[in-house]
């Protein structure tokens, strides 16, 4: 009697197509490098869950060259100094990441000999690390069978599955079925296979479903537009709150900064003054706002989309005397503005205010 042939389970189909066309990532062990024997770096494989929380793999790569340059391991990261890592996060958004990453290091370092616990409840009890990047790490840097889900995953999930609860109340549904097709012995290998799958072939816009390993069993595919899942719950119309920045300058060119509070939004971080907005409240508009006396003059203003709401700030400059007193704060050379931990707003007021204000830092890099 003739034996039917095997039909390749779903998870068997995603990481032959992962063994052909996986991406190379700094972070990653590939599977030719697995093969050498080469293990995944608990270290790394954190730090780069905790940088690609809500950013791109693109704008990632140069901070983890960058952190893994000048901090090796995760006892060299807990004994830097907090500024200099929040320094180094500058411009990668999401700031409340960096704090609770200097305090995962130091509890990684101090209280665990510098080893990561090797389980997702382990995990999930350091600071920082939640639901998602517990399973993440457990299942890349310890091949524990976890349950990973991205928002790449929950893509193709949806769409293989054709999922009709919109996000966010699908999530439990669709980590039960990644959690059933997880395989026991690659689960590393599967979790990252499903992110490449979503950010290559079941892309948000334009899927190239002909070239997916699973478009045999997705119940979207020649059914109904896959552009329309996951489903997603109506978006509520983002609050915009009203403030200032005054972006005063000597005649040095330095710009006076100061330190935002260690917490709320932004925390730890270096700015301009600007009034007191937060994301629920208004800040003045206008110059009786301004830190110190001086003549302000408007220059426009600018505009910062933030994860729950958007900003608008009234950008004032002002050019003072040199190294004049001017309260809580310090004059920063132009030229090493980019060596500061400037959020993206900061920055842009800057700009709005003194153009030219990075220029030079770009200048001084592209001869070097």
């Amino acid at each position: 009697m003739t034996q039917a042939p095997r039909i390749a389970a779903p998870a068997d189909l995603v990481l032959a197509w992962y063994d052909r066309h996986h991406r190379d990532l700094p972070w990653r062990v590939s599977p030719p490098m697995a093969a050498r024997g080469i293990r995944p770096d608990p270290y790394r494989v954190w730090l780069s869950e905790v940088m690609l929380q809500q950013t791109t793999v693109q704008a990632v790569k140069a901070y983890f060259a960058l952190f893994t340059g000048r901090w090796p391991t995760v006892t060299d990261l807990a004994k830097a100094a907090t500024e200099d890592v929040m320094k180094s996060w500058a411009g990668l958004g999401y700031y409340a990441r960096a704090r609770n990453l200097k305090k995962c290091a130091e509890a990684v370092a101090f209280e665990h000999g510098g080893v990561f616990p090797d389980s997702e409840a382990g995990l999930k009890a350091l600071p920082g690390i939640g639901d998602y990047t517990a399973a993440a790490i457990a299942a890349i840097a310890f091949n524990r069978k976890s349950a990973v889900l991205d928002g790449n995953v929950e893509r193709v999930i949806s769409r293989l599955h054709a999922i009709e609860t919109p996000l966010p109340a699908a999530k439990p549904g669709m980590r039960a079925l990644v959690d059933a097709m997880t395989p026991a012995d690659r689960p590393g290998d599967f979790a990252q296979a499903m992110m490449d799958l979503g950010a290559t072939i079941c892309t948000p816009r334009r899927p190239a479903c002909a070239l997916c390993p699973l478009n045999g069993t997705c119940r979207v595919l020649g059914r109904e537009d896959p552009e329309l899942y996951p489903r997603k719950a109506a978006k509520k119309e983002k609050p915009v709150r009203l403030g200032a920045a005054f972006v005063a300058e000597d005649e040095t060119g330095a710009i006076f900064l100061r330190k935002r509070g260690e917490t709320g939004l932004l925390g730890g971080m270096t700015e301009v003054p600007g009034s007191g907005w937060t994301a629920r409240i208004d800040g003045e508009t206008g110059p009786a706002a301004a830190p110190f006396a001086a003549d302000w003059q408007a220059c426009g203003t600018v505009t910062h989309v933030f994860t729950h709401f958007e900003l608008r700030l009234s950008i004032y400059r002002s050019m003072v005397p040199h190294r004049a007193e001017a309260g809580d704060g310090w004059w920063q050379a132009k030229e090493t503005l980019d060596g500061e931990a400037l959020p993206t707003v900061m920055k842009k007021a800057i700009r709005q205010a003194v153009p030219d204000a990075f220029s030079r830092q770009q200048e001084l890099s592209n001869r070097q």
